[in-house]
């Protein structure tokens, strides 16, 4: 590349207004571009293209301790306005989103507290959020139980079917499982057995005559894989969701649109670090993808991200792109 081609957009200074609205807000971000200012515009950007590609099959991955926080509400919200078409989490993820739907109430913490002093309380700290000890195992456990007695059409079951099972018995609009069953949206937990949701199943399959078959949840995700005509992925975090997400994009030579949300780092070489460019090296994202990498705290970055997609979206209304999908997410 030439030297003009290499230098070609100037940084702009910014400044933050009274009437600021979102996008605008994004834009002066876009401008002001270092450090990872611009990446998140151009994270914006990439999923706002990959939303309104009509040949493409969105995946939104995720770590479960974000269920635990108010970002379980965007995520629920996602789901309904067409961000995703399948989604891959851990079953942390699935007990936090049982209970807070069944009327448990977590609570604002401090990451300095004594922890010993909590546990002599009866109380969880998951980072600077309190859980009453009453309001996560035994009702986690209480909800499956009643959830497997439905489950009496079969023995064997995908995880995917239970979970879609469990949203059908919910009534809670800020359920990612909820919004899932309503939009069918598939959820797979390939480490279903990591928490209590899974741990409560595998205890009532020693009573009753009730399996979970993993490969029934690994066929359906080869049958989207291999009949999407692209792929994209919004990753947050890293861990098995991640991977699990990019182990199945290879088998489509990899990823058309990736962004990676992460507050780890590569040179431990970690998969939760392991910046988008490193699975190019296993054909698990595509030399020429639309990708992007923000390091930063989930809680901030996403609903940011959320609120740039609306705004870039609305810029292509007068495009040939699918209409529809702009609609659903307006």
């Amino acid at each position: 590349m030439s030297r003009s081609n290499v230098l070609k957009e100037p940084i702009t200074d910014v400044k933050i207004e009274d009437d600021m609205k979102v996008g605008e807000f994004i834009e002066a971000l876009d401008r002001a571009y270092g450090f990872m200012a611009g990446h998140l515009s151009s994270a914006c950007k990439i999923v706002s293209e990959m939303i309104v590609d009509k040949e493409a099959t969105k995946f939104l991955s995720f770590t479960g301790n974000l269920i635990a926080t108010g970002l379980r509400g965007i995520i629920a919200q996602m789901i309904r306005e067409g961000f995703v078409d399948v989604i891959v989490t851990t079953c942390g993820a699935i007990d936090h989103d049982i209970v807070r739907s069944i009327g448990s109430t977590y609570y604002k913490g401090s990451f300095d507290v004594d922890d010993t002093y909590l546990a002599s309380m009866k109380i969880h700290r998951l980072g600077n959020i309190f859980i009453p000890w009453e309001d996560y195992g035994e009702r986690v456990e209480e909800f499956t139980r009643k959830l497997v007695e439905k489950l009496s059409s079969k023995v064997e079951w995908g995880v995917r079917e239970i979970l879609y099972e469990a949203g059908r018995l919910i009534n809670d609009e800020n359920s990612i499982l909820k919004a899932a069953y309503d939009m069918k949206v598939p959820i797979y937990v390939p480490g279903i057995v990591d928490g209590a949701f899974g741990t409560q199943l595998f205890i009532q399959s020693q009573f009753r005559k009730f399996r979970i078959d993993p490969f029934i949840d690994m066929k359906e995700l080869s049958d989207l894989i291999f009949k999407a005509k692209k792929i994209g992925a919004i990753i947050v975090g890293g861990g098995i969701s991640k991977h699990h997400v990019i182990w199945w994009s290879q088998f489509k030579e990899g990823l058309d649109y990736v962004i990676y949300i992460t507050t780890a780092i590569e040179y431990d070489g970690s998969l939760s670090g392991a910046r988008p460019k490193e699975a190019i090296s296993w054909g698990k994202v595509k030399p020429k993808a639309k990708k992007t990498f923000i390091y930063g705290d989930a809680t901030l970055i996403l609903p940011l991200i959320v609120a740039g997609v609306k705004y870039y979206v609305k810029r292509f209304r007068s495009s040939r792109l699918n209409t529809k999908a702009l609609k659903r997410i307006m």
